[in-house]
């Protein structure tokens, strides 16, 4: 069918390329083509997003209809039966990557009946009434434009009934429970049912993700990031897989090197028995990635094999989403990935000695970066006794006053006094002030999520996941290993250990010299 392209193996990618599909499922699209583990998907274009939403209404279902019976024949599964049931992932994807800026919807498909055809399918009641669960409370907020705040209010009922820490350790009956009362939550605040019909589902969600489009959080990026309004996102239609699954399941975000530093490591963050939201959202603290190292060996090898596969592939350092289904790996995307200056030098004269590109290439790769201007910073010593150690998500350091909001940071810096913004998580909405800010600080969250990158991207220093943050945002303070600071109180944080000071420090810089000087050779070589 016009207008409809698939990514399946020895499909070939679309001729209109990365405008015509997004950049998400552009690359989904050679990674299919090179054999990589990609679920089976199709994608409505960006051309969709740009005609109006009634000049959509008529041809939408019948052309999500026949992608889905493509996704059937594919997967042997059948989308709304009672047995096998197909669910799908309906996700944005434009031109231009804008990491966290639009919508995503996840198992898609279910309803009273589908959640007993899964159980039957995978044996695993826990893993039905958990996608359900999410389905309802996404849809939600995604979909019907609902506050997250109820449900997220029924998630912590549930976990105190359980005695649990968090929606991981719900046993199958506490997720049926709670995904009833989701159910009579959504009826009470919309005054319908939640939709039963998986292919109603459909077609609201991908509405809502050509919606998303037009999202303050997206606008702002586009303004900040020199982006086109009329581009447009396309609308990518996965087949699910399911990283809460089990113990031998989970859900990640990978760097095939190092974003802050450049090295070359597979740079990471692992939710076990998790989906893909649990690691980019930043709403939790991530903790398994150790496990993925030692309980799922060949999973890790065989990750550190597609780390070289990527960069093969797009001739560049990625950042990839991929999910871990019973010991089984796939890939959900894959992007440029986004780094610090001080990394795209490192990263550029790396790829360039090992063959992978050569030195026209790593300086193109350099183009618009003032190398005069990369340097690194540290604190003079002595330093102070730390407040806390926290993950480093972007490097350098930064002092600046204690903002709990992007409000109050755009107070303080209209003030002239540089502000650090200080969070339980960020959200992408937060991009406003995450970029006037000089750093960031979070109490939860990962390296890997959405916020982190676009912080990288920022070139702002970001920790995440600082153990004893405490926000109390009504009173305008925060508690950081015991010691209380109030709203406009200096704060210093440091990209290169984690720590977290007390106080307003004093910066020193290095520049990348052995760096500067190969790539001083390259121009040389280039010019003779």
């Amino acid at each position: 069918m016009a207008d409809l392209y698939f990514i399946l193996p020895g499909v070939a990618p679309s001729k209109g390329g990365v405008q015509e599909v997004g950049n998400k499922a552009w690359n989904l699209m050679l990674m299919a083509q090179a054999g990589l583990p990609v679920p089976p998907a199709f994608v409505l274009p960006t051309s969709w997003c740009r005609r109006d939403r009634p000049a959509r209404g008529p041809l939408l279902p019948q052309t999500l209809a026949a992608g889905i019976a493509r996704l059937e024949s594919a997967t042997g599964l059948a989308f709304g039966a009672a047995r096998r049931p197909l669910l799908v992932s309906v996700r944005s994807g434009a031109a231009v990557s804008m990491p966290g800026m639009m919508e995503t919807v996840l198992d898609v498909g279910l309803n009273a009946e589908t959640v007993e055809g899964l159980i039957r399918l995978t044996g695993n009641p826990r893993l039905a009434w958990d996608s359900y669960r999410r389905l309802v409370q996404g849809y939600a907020e995604v979909v019907a434009n609902l506050s997250a705040a109820p449900f997220d209010a029924l998630v912590a009922e549930a976990l105190a009934r359980a005695e649990a820490e968090n929606e991981r350790e719900l046993d199958h009956r506490d997720l049926r429970a709670l995904t009833l009362a989701m159910l009579d939550c959504y009826r009470t605040l919309t005054g319908a049912a939640f939709p039963a019909d998986p292919h109603e589902q459909l077609a609201a969600a991908a509405e809502a993700v050509f919606r998303s489009w037009d999202a303050p959080k997206a606008a702002s990026y586009r303004r900040m990031n020199a982006i086109s309004d009329d581009a447009g996102t396309a609308v990518t239609v996965q087949t699910m897989v399911f990283g809460n699954a089990g113990g031998a399941s989970g859900a990640g975000v990978g760097f095939t090197r190092n974003p802050a530093t450049g090295k070359r490591e597979f740079y990471f963050d692992f939710q076990c028995n998790g989906q893909g939201a649990d690691v980019v959202a930043g709403r939790q603290k991530l903790r398994d990635n150790d496990r993925l190292r030692v309980e799922l060996p060949a999973v890790w090898t065989r990750l550190n094999d597609v780390c070289h596969a990527l960069e093969v592939l797009f001739g560049d350092a990625q950042d990839f989403e991929f999910t871990v289904q019973s010991g089984v790996l796939y890939l959900l995307q894959a992007r440029r990935a986004k780094r610090t200056d001080w990394a795209a030098l490192m990263i550029a004269v790396d790829m360039v000695e090992e063959g992978l590109l050569t030195p026209a290439e790593g300086l193109a790769r350099l183009d618009g970066i003032d190398l005069n201007a990369v340097v690194r910073t540290s604190f003079a010593a002595p330093v102070p006794e730390t407040l806390a150690e926290a993950q480093v998500a972007s490097m350098g350091v930064a002092s600046g006053a204690v903002a709990l909001d992007p409000d109050a940071v755009k107070r303080l810096t209209a003030a002239g006094t540089p502000a650090i913004l200080v969070r339980r998580d960020t959200v992408t909405s937060d991009i406003e002030g995450m970029a006037l800010a000089t750093g960031i600080l979070t109490a939860s969250g990962g390296r890997t999520s959405h916020a982190a990158v676009v912080a990288r991207q920022l070139g702002k220093v970001c920790l995440v996941a600082c153990p004893g943050l405490e926000i109390d945002p009504d009173r305008g303070r925060c508690r950081i290993g015991g010691v209380l600071l109030n709203e406009g109180d200096f704060l210093s944080l440091d990209g290169n250990t984690g720590a977290v000071y007390a106080g307003r420090l004093e910066p020193v810089t290095e520049r990348p010299e052995r760096a500067l000087a190969v790539i001083a050779g390259w121009r040389r070589a280039a010019a003779a």
